[in-house]
Order: structure tokens, then C-alpha cells, then sequence
């Protein structure tokens, strides 16, 4: 009997690992991921990305969006003073409350810019590989030949 497993929670909080997501699609347990506030990742280009979170009712000095070690963390700072007065509510279906969402970063993903409009905040992240990670092309010679290398001379 093969049991089948969903990588869903894992690509709710990882960005560039689509092809590690996809081999290990029948080694990882479900589970639950954080559900507040609700966000799309969205592959954009062959390299690019973008996280758009909902985060209606927020403005933009009330949210951080900072990376560290690998890690990109969106959260909503402590609201003012102001914001917490006493308010008779008589139907509260917008949440405001706090949150903090933490995606794991592959190698040589960077986030390029983050913007607030409608409600959502969209992060865009691009995948940039530095110049001596690319592939390159060896040439290969004739026997008999001797072919210099790159900075050196033929013998």
C-alpha cells in the first residue's frame, strides 16, 4: 500500500526549493500552516517570486518585513495608543490582530522590494546566482592538440 503525502505546508514557507519540494513529494507528513493572515506564493519568472500577503486595515508603518540568515519574516508592529480605545463593537469581522509569518529562503534568493496597496502587501524575490555558481561550458580538444586554458599560454 503507497501512502501519499502533501507537501503543501512546506511550500506555504519556502521559497526556490520547488525542485527539492517535488522529489521529496512522497517523504514529507501534512500538516497545518499558520493561517493568519491568508497569503499567495506566486512564481513569477523562471527566477522570481512574489508573496502577497493580506493585510487589510494595516498601514505601512505597521508592518516589518525584514530578512536574516536565510530568513524572510513579515509582522504586524504593536498597534498606537490611539488604536486601542474602548470601541463598543457591534460586529467585529476585520481582524487586526498581531502576526508574524516566516518563510525559509533558498540559496541566493534575495528580496528585491515590498509594496502595500488594496491591502496586500506584495514581496518580490529574485533568485540571482553569482557569476562562478553558473554552469559553464568546457571545450574539449582534439588529442594531439594542446590547447591553452583561460590565462595561460599555449604550449
Amino acid at each position: 500500500m503507497r501512502t501519499t503525502f502533501d507537501l503543501s505546508p512546506f511550500a506555504r514557507s519556502t521559497i526556490g526549493f520547488d525542485r527539492m519540494l517535488r522529489l521529496l513529494d512522497s517523504a514529507a507528513p501534512a500538516g497545518e500552516g499558520p493561517s493568519y493572515p491568508p497569503y499567495n506564493i506566486v512564481k513569477t519568472g523562471e527566477d522570481r517570486y512574489r508573496i502577497a500577503v493580506a493585510v487589510a486595515g494595516f498601514a505601512e508603518d505597521e508592518l516589518e518585513v525584514k530578512t536574516q540568515d536565510g530568513q524572510l519574516s513579515i509582522r504586524s508592529l504593536p498597534a498606537s495608543a490611539e488604536d486601542q480605545t474602548d470601541l463598543a463593537y457591534l460586529h467585529r469581522g476585520i481582524a487586526r490582530r498581531a502576526f508574524e509569518l516566516r518563510f525559509s529562503l533558498a540559496d541566493h534568493i534575495e528580496v528585491k522590494g515590498a509594496t502595500l496597496a488594496n491591502g496586500l502587501l506584495d514581496i518580490e524575490l529574485v533568485r540571482e546566482v553569482p557569476e562562478a555558481m553558473k554552469p559553464r561550458t568546457v571545450t574539449i580538444a582534439k588529442a594531439g592538440e594542446n590547447k591553452a586554458l583561460p590565462g595561460q599560454k599555449a604550449a
